[in-house]
């Protein structure tokens, strides 16, 4: 079976989705949806929600799509508006909690039974962090931001950011340790 595109190109796809084209806005919508659950997901830990995170950004997406200026990269500029979805719902959860305090009560989980590290692995070691060490650890170490950024992105100071960036790279470090994951030397 031979598959036909829709569209020629995503400029195209992108401004007949603008201009309402349902069709188009699905076919976008399918496309990117899957990439950008996994970006939902590595902020929210329940999969329920991180779907309606991401279902509350693709409305943005459709609302906002005339201001999409075709500058940078499209996938770039829906991944922003996940990560400022998935911010937002943490904050209104109130699940972003910086507490020194909560790195000592923290139980560690079982290690597994294999010593190589999968992405669901590492996913769960990364759900386990509390909500404030996992939201800044992932906007540095996988997203990227500065610590100026997610200072401002949090409504917290750039030294809890690197705090925050601190403890949660010891917490994961202790997690794969006690789990003999990373050996002897490779501090």
């Amino acid at each position: 079976m031979k598959i036909i595109p829709f569209y020629k190109n995503e400029k195209q796809l992108i401004k007949k989705s603008a201009s309402g084209n349902r069709e188009a806005q699905q076919h976008l919508y399918e496309k990117y949806a899957p990439k950008m659950l996994g970006v939902c997901r590595q902020y929210i830990k329940d999969i329920h929600f991180a779907e309606d995170v991401m279902v509350n950004g693709f409305v943005k997406v459709f609302t906002h799509l005339d201001s999409f200026r075709f500058d940078g990269s499209f996938e770039g500029w829906i991944r922003r508006i996940m990560v400022r979805e998935s911010i937002s719902h943490l904050r209104k959860r109130q699940f972003v909690v910086y507490d020194d305090s909560i790195y000592d009560r923290t139980v560690l989980e079982s290690s597994p039974s294999s010593s190589e590290l999968d992405v669901a692995h590492i996913q769960n070691l990364i759900d386990a962090l509390p909500e404030g060490y996992r939201a800044v650890f992932v906007l540095f170490a996988i997203e990227g931001y500065s610590h100026a950024e997610i200072a401002d992105m949090l409504s917290i100071s750039e030294g809890t950011s690197r705090s925050q960036l601190f403890k949660s790279r010891k917490m994961l470090k202790e997690k794969l340790k006690q789990q003999n994951i990373i050996g002897y030397g490779t501090e």
